[in-house]
C-alpha cells in the first residue's frame, strides 16, 4: 500500500469525520468505549431568551466546560459562581474524576483560582499578548 499525504484547502466534515472514526475506535480500544453526554446550564431573561450559561461534556469521567458565559447584566452578582457550583454539583452526581476548563488571561483565571481550580498549562501568546490557561480541579483522588 502507498501512502500519501495532501492538503485540504477547504476541509469538509467528511474529512473530518474520516480522520476522528479510526481515533475513536483506537482511543475506545485502550481506555474504553467512552460516549460524550453534553450539559447546559442556560441563563434566561423573563421571556425566555437564553442570555449566557455553561456548556460543557461528561467524557470519561471528566466533566470538561467548554463554554461560560456571564450576561453583562449578571455579573457581580455571583451568578457565574452558582453556574461553577451547579456545573460541579452535576460532576459529583456523575461520579466524575474531575472537572477541566481553559480560559484566556483577558477573561477569568482568578475567578477559577478562587473556586479551587488549579492550572495545569498555559500557553503564552495565545493570542499574541495573551496566555491561555488550563485549569482543573480533582473531585475524586484516583490510585
Amino acid at each position: 500500500m502507498t501512502l500519501r499525504i495532501e492538503r485540504s484547502p477547504t476541509p469538509t466534515d467528511e474529512e473530518r469525520l474520516a480522520i476522528l472514526t479510526p481515533l475513536i475506535a483506537y482511543n475506545a480500544a485502550q481506555a474504553g468505549d467512552s460516549e460524550a453526554e453534553k450539559v447546559a446550564l442556560l441563563v434566561r431573561d423573563e421571556a425566555g431568551a437564553i442570555l449566557g450559561g455553561l456548556y460543557g461534556r461528561v467524557f470519561y469521567r471528566w466533566l470538561f466546560i467548554e463554554l461560560l458565559s456571564v450576561p453583562e447584566q449578571g455579573r457581580g452578582l455571583g451568578l457565574g459562581s452558582t453556574l461553577m457550583n451547579m456545573a460541579e454539583e452535576l460532576a459529583n452526581e456523575k461520579e466524575c474524576v474531575g472537572i477541566w476548563l481553559d480560559t484566556f488571561s483577558f477573561q477569568a483565571p482568578a475567578f477559577y483560582k478562587k473556586l479551587g481550580f488549579s492550572e495545569f498549562g498555559q500557553i503564552a501568546d495565545y493570542p499574541p499578548g495573551h496566555k491561555r490557561y488550563f485549569f482543573q480541579k480533582r473531585l475524586i483522588q484516583t490510585l
